[in-house]
């Protein structure tokens, strides 16, 4: 024989202790070589799919006699057909395989089919299905095999959109895995609001500020210019309304438990911020973070100067800040997740190994490697391959 021989076992009906071992058992018996296994339970319902390796293609008929009766005892469905060798089958199919994670609230057949058509489209197969999750947000990550990522990615992006549902795309293997740095935008990310707006409120310039700070965040105005114009608005200040400001913040929904998560999970996590040192601190001792950069407000006898003092944390800034956190880390940068949601975290978003944009202006979502546009942020964990029940595990703990 050219090619080794296969013989796929696929199992289908209602799922019972003791199925499996039956049948490895009755395989066992004539000493065959197990290659791969593959178990799913949905609702009750059991299927198993089983590659051996056949000496021979005779083997064959010896296979199916040992499980016909099995099968009828363990009331399953027993299928024996030959199989082209995992080799052959990737041989055929050409590229490496990708991790598709889809997210949707709703997640409806509809939105499945054309995504499933827009694989099948492009030459590609769906080896697999996994459920991560099933609420806030139902998230299913599939393997996929056959296609280059380019297209991939353009295609399932434009479904995304006409679907109203998030789609990540990543390479299977070691580099999935292996992230272990995640570092967050605070402002519209980790955060709800933006504090340099509620710094303003307290000087009656909320309005003002917020003009500036939007036209930033979009990309029309350079970050540190805007920066200085907008905190000069909070001259005279007491140095107070600082203990007030961090009274208001809120955490963006999912926050504490995606921090959470990663930290038992055994990623390191830090923020990078064009806010300011003075609310962010806390924002390090509430979560429990490693890392930390932000800007410093000027206070002079308990009064803000509406200055800041030393280099400003900008778009150029936040790069250059995941890149030292990577280092003190010990890890690639290619082993780091970024989140952000404006034009100040393009650098940031661009230079890590993952690029996350969270319900984010268009400037970012173009260069973000994936676009989240629920409103939990703990959903981020899904596109780390991290399942609903690791989460509530987490939670326990």
């Amino acid at each position: 024989m050219t090619h080794s021989t296969r013989a796929l076992l696929t199992v289908t009906g209602t799922d019972r202790p003791g199925v499996t071992a039956a049948l490895f058992s009755a395989l066992a018996t004539l000493d065959l070589e197990v290659r791969d296994v593959e178990q799913v339970v949905i609702r009750g319902q059991l299927l198993l799919g089983v590659s051996v390796e056949l000496r021979s293609a005779d083997d064959l008929a010896d296979v199916r006699e040992k499980v016909s009766d099995l099968g009828r005892a363990l009331g399953v469905w027993i299928e024996v057909a030959l199989a082209p060798s995992g080799d052959q089958a990737m041989t055929r199919r050409g590229e490496k395989p990708h991790h598709v994670t889809v997210l949707g609230r709703p997640l409806t057949a509809s939105a499945v089919a054309a995504i499933a058509s827009g694989i099948s489209a492009l030459g590609g197969n769906i080896d697999a299905i996994t459920r991560l999750s099933k609420y806030p947000v139902t998230c299913l990550e599939l393997r996929v095999s056959g296609v280059e990522s380019a297209p991939l990615r353009t295609t399932l992006s434009a479904l995304s959109i006409d679907h109203l549902i998030d789609i990540a795309v990543e390479r299977s293997g070691l580099a999935r895995r292996a992230k272990r740095l995640v570092v967050f935008d605070v402002d519209s990310t980790l955060i709800t609001g933006e504090v340099i707006e509620m710094l303003a409120a307290h000087a009656g310039r909320e309005a003002e500020v917020a003009a500036v700070t939007a036209a930033a965040m979009r990309g029309e105005l350079d970050f540190a210019d805007s920066l200085r114009h907008r905190v000069a608005a909070l001259e005279g200040l007491d140095a107070l309304v600082f203990e007030k400001v961090r009274a208001e913040v809120t955490l963006t929904p999912g926050a504490r438990t995606l921090v959470r998560t990663l930290k038992h999970l055994g990623y390191r996590c830090g923020i990078v911020s064009g806010g300011f040192t003075q609310v962010t601190d806390h924002l390090v001792d509430l979560l429990g973070l490693d890392f930390a950069a932000a800007n410093t407000l000027e206070v002079v006898d308990g009064v803000l100067t509406g200055r800041v003092i030393g280099e400003i944390v900008d778009r150029p800034g936040k790069a250059t800040a995941l890149r030292r956190f990577a280092d003190a880390a010990g890890v690639s940068m290619a082993q780091t997740v970024a989140v952000g949601d404006g034009a100040n975290d393009i650098d940031m978003i661009a230079a890590a190994g993952l690029g996350i944009a969270f319900n984010a202006k268009p400037a970012l979502r173009e260069v973000a490697d994936t676009a989240l546009n629920q409103p939990y942020l703990d959903a981020i964990l899904f596109f780390l391959g991290v399942s609903r029940e690791e989460i509530e595990e987490a939670e326990t703990v």
